[in-house]
């Protein structure tokens, strides 16, 4: 899958730049991440998707780091709901690693929007969802997610409020956070939270997973 005859980063250089997340892809995961970097470049000329314009930093910050969220927790056959998406990261990013997962990406934005529905349909998902909205304007008892997944954290409390109803019983809650939010959010004592794990190649940037106390209140 070539970028309209020619190509803004080797398939050499994705895997180098994946190498320290542990990431081995294979030729179609390749491929799509290889178009997929095209795209948001091309479309990164006219609305803001990313303000990374190397492409061996875009496929380690934005693929990489979302792609290692798939070592800490299995997203095979799951409903993952990302909040926040922006340009599909970490959704769409965890759809190459696991063609399996069904996603639904949601972002307010919509020259967003448009980009990701290019990308779905130029690298062919299925099971793929986009709903054009803000996350608080949906009823969370009808998500039904089995994990939800955020990398653009503002107001944690209200993630956490939304997620402790759009989650499955037993479904987890995956955050990108920085050191200082990390710590913060993980002294809720009406979730369970796992020990945050630094994401590779990075001082101060952690993936912090945790899921409603039972018994808790949602409020």
């Amino acid at each position: 899958m070539q970028a309209s005859g020619h190509i803004e980063i080797t398939d050499q250089q994705i895997r180098e730049a994946l190498s320290p997340f542990a990431i081995t892809p294979s030729q179609d995961q390749l491929a799509k991440i290889r178009e997929y970097v095209h795209l948001l470049l091309k479309w990164n000329r006219s609305i803001s998707l990313t303000s990374i314009t190397d492409p061996s930093e875009i496929v380690a910050r934005h693929f990489g780091e979302s792609m290692y969220a798939q070592k800490l927790l299995p997203v095979e056959n799951c409903r993952l709901v990302d909040i926040g998406t922006g340009a599909g990261f970490p959704g769409l990013a965890l759809k190459i690693a696991c063609p399996s997962m069904r996603a639904i990406l949601i972002e307010p934005n919509k020259k967003k929007c448009a980009f990701l529905s290019e990308v779905t349909r130029v690298l062919g998902f299925a099971d793929v969802e986009i709903w054009p909205q803000r996350f608080e304007q949906i009823r969370p008892d009808t998500v039904a997610a089995n994990i939800v997944a955020s990398r653009a954290v503002g107001d944690s409390k209200q993630i956490l409020r939304w997620s402790a109803n759009a989650l499955t019983r037993r479904g987890h809650l995956m955050l990108w956070v920085g050191a200082e939010d990390s710590t913060r959010i993980a002294s809720d004592a009406r979730w369970t939270w796992q020990p945050a794990v630094r994401i590779p190649d990075s001082q101060r940037r952690f993936i912090l997973i945790g899921r409603p106390v039972e018994d808790a209140s949602p409020h």
